[in-house]
């Protein structure tokens, strides 16, 4: 089963500051010429805020939300741009200069071999994921992306120098996914990708395809990480519909000795066919597991997930792992349940809920309001979350609609 690491967030930094709005406006140019470049991207990352500069190089995002951001600026020929930015309430000016890329300086490089079908197919399965609405989603530009296999390591890689457009038809988004860099590793069983993505909106056909758009945003934001994560920030987890236990895994001390005589076994036999006895001994050391999963049946309290400080920031902080269940929403009718850490291969069930499993790279990870994380490689996913990809992914913008009051 393969692990994900949650990479593709933008990385972010510092408090955010609800409710108050700037407005970033400035001009691009060439860092040797000084020369205004129009036409150049200018946005903010994993949000529907983007600009294209006039003739004067100028540009303006107007009504952004206040706190931390990505900024991005991309034109052909240059090196990308990141720098990352607090905006602040009212107008805010910036002025960014672009460095030409080694491309333009030495002329136009040709990429010798052209990406092999499998290989490519393989990483657009993994990238874009398996659910319902992934499989509405579609990658405009495959060209753009260089997908490299390493037999030595069994490890896929993919990149683009430009960006990669995915268009989510299930969810309305036109997602272009600039710094993309993919690695897939078969050995390990892991997969990991980031890069910088913007958020536009598709016109809709009519109001009906708009409120299909609409709800199906909503379902993706429920029960999502991010979901969890501004659950755990203003500390309304049971209330948004989640359940969280501890989860602990185990080694099984009796797997390595039954490892150890399997693999002897079939060495000492390697051009041999194995006796009825011998067969019987192969499938029961099989059988034994590598590990076993301990789940703690108590509801972990809001204090064993997170640390507040004095100003209100607020950190992601447990041990082991975390199993996350959602309770207001079934499984992805394509989602099987995996099968326990360490178990022997047996046929795929289906799961009756939304489990996902949570773990920390470091000591802790600190949330800020909108959902989003410091530091996204502090937090690895597992089971659900690992299953929803692109086809689930909001901007950090998206506000789920707000339920009315129950009647009284």
């Amino acid at each position: 089963m393969l692990r994900y690491l949650l990479v593709f967030l933008c990385w972010l930094s510092g408090t955010m500051v609800v409710h108050a709005q700037g407005t970033l406006s400035g001009t691009i140019r060439d860092s040797l010429t000084q020369k205004p470049l129009e036409f150049a991207s200018v946005f903010l990352a994993s949000t529907t805020y983007g600009a294209t500069t006039n003739a004067s190089g100028q540009f303006t995002l107007a009504g952004v939300p206040a706190g931390p951001y990505d900024l991005i600026v991309s034109y052909v020929g240059y090196k990308l741009l990141k720098r990352t930015i607090t905006v602040r309430n009212g107008p805010q000016p910036l002025n960014l200069l672009l460095t030409p890329s080694s491309q333009q300086l030495q002329g136009v490089t040709v990429r010798p071999n052209p990406n092999r079908a499998s290989d490519y197919q393989k990483f657009a399965e993994t990238f874009l994921g398996q659910t319902s609405f992934s499989k509405q989603c579609r990658i405009r530009n495959p060209d753009a992306v260089l997908v490299s296999y390493d037999t030595e390591a069994n490890e896929l890689t993919a990149s683009s120098p430009t960006f990669l457009q995915v268009d989510n038809t299930a969810l309305g988004y036109r997602i272009k996914y600039y710094g993309l860099e993919f690695t897939l590793n078969f050995k390990q069983q892991f997969v990991s990708f980031y890069g910088w993505p913007i958020f536009e909106e598709m016109k809709p056909r009519n109001s009906r395809q708009q409120q299909r758009w609409l709800a199906n945003r909503a379902k993706a934001y429920q029960g999502s990480l991010v979901h969890f994560l501004r659950s755990v920030h203003t500390n309304q987890v049971a209330s948004q519909g989640f359940l969280v236990r501890k989860l602990r895994i185990v080694s099984n001390p009796r797997f390595a000795r039954a490892d150890s005589l399997r693999k002897a076994l079939l060495q000492a036999r390697r051009n041999q066919p194995l006796s009825a006895p011998e067969v019987d001994s192969v499938e029961r050391w099989v059988k034994v597991p590598r590990s076993f999963s301990l789940l703690y049946l108590t509801e972990r309290p809001i204090d064993s997930l997170r640390r507040v400080d004095a100003s209100g920031r607020v950190w992601l902080c447990f041990r082991d792992y975390l199993q996350v269940s959602y309770l207001r929403e079934s499984p992805d009718p394509a989602y099987q349940l995996p099968r326990p850490v360490g178990a022997p291969p047996a046929p795929a069930t289906k799961a009756d809920r939304q489990i996902s499993l949570l773990s920390l790279t470091k000591h802790e990870a600190e949330i800020l309001p909108n959902g989003q994380l410091v530091e996204p490689l502090a937090v690895f996913t597992d089971q659900y979350w690992g299953f929803e990809k692109m086809g689930e992914l909001l901007p950090i913008d998206y506000a789920p609609p707000v339920a009315p009051p129950p009647h009284r």
